[in-house]
């Protein structure tokens, strides 16, 4: 089965979209929305305007180009979501040189894998993880330059004799490298897939195209990993190309705090940061009003209309209630939420849809530039990612894995042209890896990782990733879940608590409640599953499983090979003991 969306988007795109590299779309949005706020930190009113940050980005450029970043070179960030990442990243771009992103969760082993890799031979960083960099250039890799961000004014105040920025920004051109993202390697060591101007712009088009985006006036924050597509697609990039204002967010963890502070108009999160905001104002939202919520939200997505009482019940609840929720998140004026890089509880996007916040779920990999298909904001599905986007041909494989081709395609694997082969067919399709299904409209559901699905010993296949997505939803106190049961004869769960939930847990509770609290959510989740996908046993382990350590990637992704190893004595505890 196959669905193909035509290659045209919009005859009239905004007009940055008109360009064909990204730095001259930069140019023109800070041409046309000067005095708007282009990026800021939380507190900061005034933050810097389109015009500070196009006049900054000149200054960067010539001060980098003086020390000797040329066109093709790769410039290594290490840093926090801060302002400076975006003055810096803009100016490389604006050389025609390739600047990417480090976890700043990196071991100093993984950040020295990176600067060899990518050829860096400048870094910037910043005191906090200086530190960690300094480790990392014992020995190879050495840089020409290492700059501190705090000292980015020195490099701002200096000069080059007959440097020519317009020149410089002007050589640039659509296949030229735009950045390096380097993929979480869950297996083994990441790949950095070269991404051009040309498929970012692509990608953004087809977006475009998909959703009609406005042009200025919007808010995003910038609080993922910038080392993350999804964190330069929605935040970075898109503010170069519709004139967006960002926040940035220095701490993840102080999302909840930050968005009050910046009241974006388009949000996008992981699941578990929209689980994190459900759990946070669900018990304030009465039954009654939520009851009419979700009645209303089962209606439309079957495509039935609503009667009149329960449209009148719906804004009454609204007016009452649900204004007031969106408002405590710092939602009230969001027009886009998005979730997307994981499977989400359906209740959970059930939730927000009846609040008044439909989430639209996205699908992509940094392969495709961050997205290839997305929910039609006018008739978003729950529990699928939606249809391909403009300019994005998708089909699925005898064995259901999705196969994409589009603009919006890595040129590659940097260094690695045999990945490359393995990823992109000789006839254009990226094999993803992941498997899905579509529905009569086209719609695509994911159904997991084509090498990560489990066989039982009885021969039964089955998504762990939807079994861990069932046990999370039942509880906020489950932060991470591993199910395991290829060739077993059943499924077991290895859990970790989430450490904030529980930690409140707890302390009005009591340690002794925490696993018997787990265990009934377990149970709650089973009730869901088929017989065959149940969890017989689980452990309640007292690791903190922590991005970019040995069980999770910088995204969060289960490292399952190495949980399976590091945990192989407890899991066949919970086999020996029998299934529960």
């Amino acid at each position: 089965m196959s669905t193909t969306t035509p290659s045209a988007v919009r005859a009239e795109p905004t007009r940055a979209l008109d360009e064909d590299t990204v730095c001259a779309a930069f140019q023109r949005t800070a041409a046309e929305h000067p005095d708007d706020v282009a990026l800021r930190m939380p507190g900061d009113p005034e933050g810097i305007t389109w015009r500070e940050y196009g006049e900054r980005v000149r200054a960067i450029a010539e001060g980098l180009s003086s020390l000797g970043l040329r066109r093709g070179d790769t410039l290594a960030l290490l840093l926090t979501n801060r302002v400076e990442f975006h003055l810096l990243d803009a100016a490389a771009i604006h050389l025609g040189a390739v600047p990417f992103s480090v976890y700043t969760t990196s071991s100093p082993e993984q950040i020295q894998f990176l600067l060899r890799d990518s050829g860096a031979r400048m870094a910037v960083t910043e005191d906090a993880l200086l530190d960690r960099l300094e480790k990392a250039l014992r020995g190879e890799p050495e840089l020409d330059h290492l700059l501190m961000v705090e000292r980015l004014a020195e490099v701002e105040d200096r000069r080059e004799p007959g440097f020519d920025f317009e020149a410089s920004r002007r050589a640039v051109g659509p296949d030229d490298l735009l950045t390096l993202i380097y993929t979480s390697g869950t297996t083994g060591p990441p790949k950095g897939v070269e991404l051009t101007h040309r498929n970012l712009l692509a990608a953004w088009r087809g977006m475009d195209a998909a959703w009609d985006l406005p042009n200025g006036g919007a808010s995003v924050i910038s609080y993922l990993p910038s080392a993350h597509i999804a964190d330069r697609f929605s935040s970075h990039y898109a503010a170069m190309l519709f004139g967006h204002s960002v926040t940035c967010c220095p701490d993840p963890r102080q999302i909840g705090q930050v968005l009050p502070d910046a009241r974006p108009t388009q949000f996008a999160a992981v699941p578990r940061i929209w689980q994190k905001l459900k759990a946070a104002v669900e018990p304030a939202v009465p039954a009654w009003a939520l009851d009419t919520g979700r009645r209303a939200v089962a209606l439309e997505q079957r495509g039935e209309p609503l009667p009149e009482e329960l449209r009148a019940d719906r804004e009454r609840a609204d007016m009452l209630v649900f204004a007031g929720v969106r408002q405590r998140l710092g939602l009230d004026l969001c027009e886009v939420a998005i979730c997307a890089a994981a499977p989400v509880p359906p209740e959970v996007l059930e939730f927000f849809h009846a609040i008044g916040l439909p989430i639209l779920e996205l699908y992509g990999l940094s392969e495709t530039s961050a997205v290839a298909t997305a929910n039609p904001p006018e008739r978003p599905r729950i529990g699928t990612v939606g249809r391909p986007i403009p300019g994005i041909e998708l089909r699925l494989a005898g064995d259901g894995e999705i196969l994409l081709r589009g603009d919006s395609l890595m040129r590659g694997y940097r260094n690695r042209p045999d990945k490359t082969v393995e990823a992109i067919d000789a006839e254009g399709w990226l094999h993803t890896g992941d498997v899905g299904v579509l529905d009569e409209d086209g719609y695509l559901r994911i159904v997991d990782r084509k090498k990560e699905l489990i066989i039982t010993s009885a021969g039964k296949n089955m998504s762990p990733a939807n079994i861990e997505t069932a046990l999370k939803a039942e509880s906020p106190l489950i932060g991470h879940a591993c199910v395991i049961g290829d060739a077993r004869p059943y499924n077991v769960a290895l859990l970790t608590p989430d450490a904030e939930t529980a930690s409140a847990f707890v302390a009005e509770h009591g340690a002794d409640a925490l696993p018997a609290e787990v265990a009934a959510a377990v149970v709650r989740a089973n009730a869901r599953l088929a017989r065959v996908e149940q969890v017989k046993r689980h452990l309640l382990l007292d690791d903190d499983w922590t991005p970019g350590g040995m069980e999770l990637t910088p995204t969060m992704k289960l490292r399952r090979r190495p949980i399976e190893q590091r945990y192989a004595r407890e899991i066949d505890d919970l086999y020996g003991a029998g299934p529960g």
